[in-house]
């Protein structure tokens, strides 16, 4: 059985110009331990989606038709009480921003117990030691520094690697991942990638992964659901719709996805330039840089040049 269902469904947004329809007669599934991913460009409706799938879409957002269905159960029109039992404890979410996700006046420990506190889980020793245990599960250098600094002190890839562990703290059977590595350089990326993969196996969980790089989808992904303006243009196996693209859409974001795979031989090689003895010589040299901040050391002892 689907962990995850969605059938026919429809939302509307209410505007200053009226009724604006955001997506129509989407279909998707995500089953337990797989990840399904929704794919398409700013305005395709992917994010609204996912939204539903978690009850959080805006005041102004209406299901008109169809149904969400989590683990067998009818949750299209449940109230924002009847949410607040799933959300964390069943259902986890990794937001898109991690600069902008994290409350700046909480510590880095508050916020990855949040969701244990709201769900009183634990009392506040035994949620401090889960805690720590899950900044050093992904992979957060130091937990027991970083559990008492504020989210301006971390990089962005570590705030992400923050968001993902409040997200998966109360070990929820669903993760929707709206675009959490969209803010990411792709050497990070890969990284929040891999941690990702890791814990689905581990937990068996389920995931809805939202992203705009059908590469990283492909990459990635059990199965994919590409959308243009609301609607779905193909869904299915993703080798098949990597390799077999039926729908105009598809093909050209296939075309236009960077890939996350290593580069070939002809991608790499250098390009021959007719240098001159000028272009050779060192423009900038660094030798032994070390930089601290306090107790902290950022760089030690780098060494390299620019020609």
């Amino acid at each position: 059985m689907s962990l995850l269902s969605i059938s026919d469904l429809s939302i509307t947004y209410r505007t200053a110009h009226g009724e604006m329809e955001a997506v129509s007669g989407i279909e998707l599934e995500v089953n337990p331990g797989e990840m399904t991913a929704i794919v398409g460009e700013s305005g395709s409706g992917k994010s609204t989606s996912a939204m539903a799938a978690i009850g959080l879409l805006p005041d102004n957002a209406s299901i008109v038709s169809g149904t969400i269905t989590f683990d067998g159960h009818d949750v299209t029109h449940f109230s924002q009480k009847q949410w607040r039992t799933l959300r964390g404890r069943r259902i986890g979410l990794i937001p898109q921003d991690p600069n902008n996700s994290l409350n700046p006046l909480k510590t880095i420990g508050a916020s990855v117990e949040e969701g244990m506190a709201i769900h009183r889980q634990d009392d506040k020793e035994s949620r401090k030691k889960r805690a720590l245990e899950l900044l050093e599960r992904v992979g957060i250098d130091d937990p027991q520094r970083r559990y008492h600094q504020y989210p301006h002190e971390l990089s962005g890839g570590m705030k992400q690697r923050v968001l993902i562990a409040a997200a998966v703290a109360l070990e929820p059977e669903l993760i929707i991942a709206d675009e959490p590595t969209s803010a990411l350089d792709v050497t990070v990326q890969k990284i929040i990638l891999d941690l990702l993969d890791e814990m689905r196996e581990e937990l068996t969980m389920g995931i809805l992964f939202i992203t705009h790089d059908l590469a990283v989808a492909g990459d990635r992904a059990n199965n994919i659901v590409v959308m243009e303006k609301g609607a779905v243009r193909e869904s299915g196996v993703a080798a098949r719709v990597l390799t077999d693209p039926q729908h105009a859409y598809s093909k050209r974001l296939l075309a236009d996805a960077p890939s996350l795979t290593a580069p070939t031989s002809s991608q790499t090689a250098s390009p021959v330039w007719n240098s001159t003895p000028a272009q050779q010589e060192t423009l900038l040299e660094v030798e032994g840089l070390t930089q601290r901040f306090g107790d902290f050391t950022a760089v030690g002892d780098i060494n390299f040049s620019v020609a």
